[in-house]
């Protein structure tokens, strides 16, 4: 099974580097610049499982696709989806499973979209991990996991491929008969993180300390009435394992976006948050959390731009 990670950083670099430390065959759909930088330091992953320093991997320039793959597994943020999509065009064929690891619903849409439904895996992953100044790939907490299925929860033989072709690869892989379920109560409870943490530009422990812990367990449920809207109602497990991970006194937990915030980066606003709110009739509700915390995220972005911030 020939795999094509597009990119290699954080998520990509991860899953994509256990996977060539595995003898598996990868090649990283890269920008010039993150390939000149793996050909000097190579593809070095720092982690608790075990670090990995890899000789530079193999690597294709969008313009230098002249293949097929079987499986072309994405990774980057989804304000970069519609110009990745293109960069990757070339390698699907009629045959190619897509598997993206993006956080929320819309990229489902837009890849099926592009490449048509019948292309396209659910998947998620379940990992914290970021790039340091040096380009190497940081492990920050103590999953490293990823689901993936069809859709419609069929079983299928690309599937069981893809199960076995990730097993023995160094992270924990499992398939999923109910992947739509499991993006919706990750997209839920990472939503209301994002949302609070941005929000309130602290830590939940800081957040627990100011006694308004409170606000964001509400966040939570009202995330959890968008997706039970769309017939996805979060599951009880999923309920009690987000309140306590958002109640816990000193806990330094931030979301990612909030970290993207204070180095003033792009942010997955409209994405994570702004979609989900376009799929509630809680929209126009003026005491709407969500909505406010949308809010705060598109006045970020404003401010981004009127300073001329655009990368």
């Amino acid at each position: 099974m020939r795999f094509l990670i597009v990119g290699a950083g954080a998520l990509g670099g991860y899953f994509g580097g256990r996977l060539l430390e595995a003898k598996r065959d990868v090649t990283f759909l890269l920008r010039p610049r993150r390939a000149a930088e793996l050909d000097k330091t190579g593809l070095v992953i720092r982690s608790r499982f075990g670090d990995i320093n890899l000789p530079p991997p193999p690597h294709i320039f969008a313009d230098k696709i002249r293949e097929r793959f079987d499986v072309v597994i994405v990774a980057c943020k989804a304000f970069d989806l519609e110009q990745t999509m293109e960069s990757f065009a070339p390698a699907v064929g009629s045959e190619t499973a897509i598997l993206p690891l993006l956080n929320g619903m819309r990229h489902l849409d837009q890849l099926a979209a592009r490449f048509g439904k019948q292309h396209v895996l659910g998947g998620q992953c379940m990992i914290s991990a970021a790039l340091d100044q040096n380009g190497t790939v940081l492990h920050l907490n103590d999953t490293h996991a990823l689901a993936f299925g069809e859709q419609d929860g069929a079983h299928s033989a690309r599937v069981e491929a893809l199960a076995l072709a990730f097993s023995g690869a160094g992270f924990d892989a499992y398939t999923s008969k109910e992947i739509l379920q499991e993006m919706w109560e990750k997209w839920v409870f990472i939503a209301s993180a994002a949302s609070i943490t941005c929000l309130m530009r602290a830590t939940i422990g800081d957040i627990v300390s100011a006694g308004v812990a409170d606000l964001a367990v509400a966040l939570l449920d009202e995330c959890g009435e968008v997706a039970a809207s769309n017939g996805f109602a979060p599951r009880q497990a999923a309920i009690e394992r987000g309140r306590a991970i958002l109640s816990v006194p000193g806990s330094p937990l931030t979301a990612s976006m909030f970290k993207d915030i204070e180095r003033g980066a792009p942010i997955e606003a409209d994405h994570i948050v702004g979609d989900l709110l376009l799929r509630s009739a809680l929209q126009t509700r003026k005491q709407s959390l969500l909505r406010i915390a949308y809010a705060h995220l598109k006045a970020y972005e404003a401010r981004r731009t009127r300073e001329g911030r655009l990368a």
